[in-house]
């Protein structure tokens, strides 16, 4: 029986060369986008809306009276009332509400994807909720790493690992960077947070005194749910 096909696409600039049109594709952005979106939804969050710019988000919101929120560079956006850190997300704040969100890569990455078979987002937090249900679909999968500003950056690479690493007996691997990819997991997989300190995004974000955003981003299974996009809407599968 002819397995389906695990590739880990390392930047959007790249997408085009992947086959997106008979794949699910795993939106990676794991500081921060995706790991916001899986622990708002997981604390109840109704959905997500992912726009691709900041007056797009004001507008939606205002239309819908939703949380707008979203970051660039890192930073809350201005126009938006809240930023792109998990913690802005508790369940006695969320729960019930809608959010539109935009981000520097992640929702960029998302847009370019829209044509996927499915399209669902990953991040640590969420890592056992990904992986399972690519096993259980048993189709053609690409792990998109958001990067940053379509460069190629540390902490989606690890996570495409993680991924590549756990299901690699239901897939076929035939795919230099997704070899990569696993072989990086596998020599940080002890000490993530330490080993992401060497990191580009790891240095920029620590300016802004964001260490225990990273530390959760990299935890396995903290929001254990899985964002599923349909009607362009991110929801709980």
């Amino acid at each position: 029986m002819n397995r389906p096909s695990l590739e880990v696409c390392l930047s959007p600039a790249l997408l085009h060369l992947y086959d997106v049109k008979n794949s699910i594709v795993v939106i990676i952005d794991v500081l921060r986008a995706t790991s916001t979106i899986c622990t708002a939804l997981y604390n109840g969050a109704a959905r997500v809306i992912p726009v691709a710019s900041v007056e797009e988000c004001v507008n939606i919101g205002r239309q819908l009276d939703a949380i707008t929120a979203g970051e660039r560079d890192g930073k809350i956006a201005e126009g938006l009332a809240y930023g792109n850190s998990p913690f802005e997300y508790p369940r006695d704040f969320i729960a019930g509400k809608t959010v539109v969100l935009t981000t520097t890569n992640g929702t960029k990455l998302l847009h370019m994807a829209k044509d996927a078979v499915q399209i669902i987002t990953g991040s640590f937090p969420n890592l056992s909720a990904v992986c399972d249900y690519l096993v259980a679909q048993g189709q053609n999968v690409i792990l998109g790493c958001a990067a940053w500003k379509d460069r190629v950056n540390m902490e989606d690479t690890l996570f495409a690992g993680a991924v590549v690493s756990r299901t690699r007996e239901h897939f076929s691997v035939n795919c230099d960077s997704a070899l990569a990819a696993e072989t990086l997991y596998n020599s940080a997989r002890n000490d993530l947070y330490g080993f992401m300190k060497q990191a580009s995004h790891f240095q920029r974000l620590s300016r802004y005194g964001l260490e225990r955003d990273i530390r959760y981003c990299l935890t396995p299974d903290g929001a254990n749910v899985l964002p599923l996009l349909k009607n362009g809407e991110l929801v709980i599968s």
